[in-house]
């Protein structure tokens, strides 16, 4: 696999592959190739309300020339995301070449996962694909060029806008932020809270087998007239 501008690594493990990208608010451009019962999948940590656009395309190994060559319109993907609670936000099919979109309306990982509908074509049995992805995540989804066609505004105001939705993106990840540490925080005084009843636990533990010990050798001695 190859890749281009992209914040993660990837994890390997079972047919899954999962790749790590948590860059938000970017754009992240990759390739990376599949076999016929293989299936990617991506996990995305975005805030909540957040537009991700991503746009793919795949190519198919041509074992005579050894290259990879567009694919046939028959080839398609399948495309699911899941939102951090592992409900379904998105799951179609999709041409060779497509775009899927959706918006996240609970902050955190996201999966994004795709896999090709390969068992139903002989053509590509025993081949592999290679999908080109580009996922835009925030005010990077908009295309503003056509926005500023679509309401005829001037080079100012198209920049204006462009500020407007950068500084909205940027308080939707501090949000996000405030969202994060406040997990964190509650996590950590549950784990402290847990620490603190285990060494009360461990110390009344103690103290009870102290007193157990003290009780046996007592009634040891007495047996054996010592005391």
């Amino acid at each position: 696999m190859a890749s281009a501008g992209v914040c993660g690594r990837p994890a390997m493990g079972r047919p899954v592959l999962l790749f790590l990208a948590v860059c938000a608010a970017a754009v992240h451009g990759l390739y990376f190739h599949i076999g016929e019962t293989e299936k990617r999948c991506f996990i995305e940590e975005i805030p909540d309300e957040t537009m991700v656009i991503g746009n793919y395309r795949t190519q198919m190994w041509d074992k005579q020339k050894e290259v990879f060559l567009p694919s046939t319109p028959g080839l398609g993907m399948h495309v699911e995301v899941k939102d951090p609670d592992g409900k379904v936000v998105l799951s179609r099919q999709y041409g060779s070449e497509g775009r899927f979109t959706f918006t996240s309306h609970t902050p955190g990982d996201h999966q994004i996962c795709l896999h090709s509908n390969s068992t139903r074509m002989a053509l590509f049995a025993g081949g592999k694909l290679r999908v080109h992805l580009d996922i835009q995540v925030g005010e990077h989804a908009n295309n503003y060029p056509e926005i500023a066609a679509k309401d005829k505004l001037t080079e100012l105001q198209l920049r204006a806008r462009q500020l407007l939705d950068q500084v909205e993106q940027i308080q939707k990840e501090q949000d996000y932020q405030r969202y994060r540490e406040e997990r964190f925080r509650l996590t950590s005084e549950s784990t402290n809270q847990r620490v603190l009843w285990w060494s009360i636990a461990q110390t009344v533990i103690l103290i009870l087998t102290g007193i157990w010990q003290m009780r046996h050798l007592k009634s040891f001695f007495e047996a054996k007239k010592l005391v």
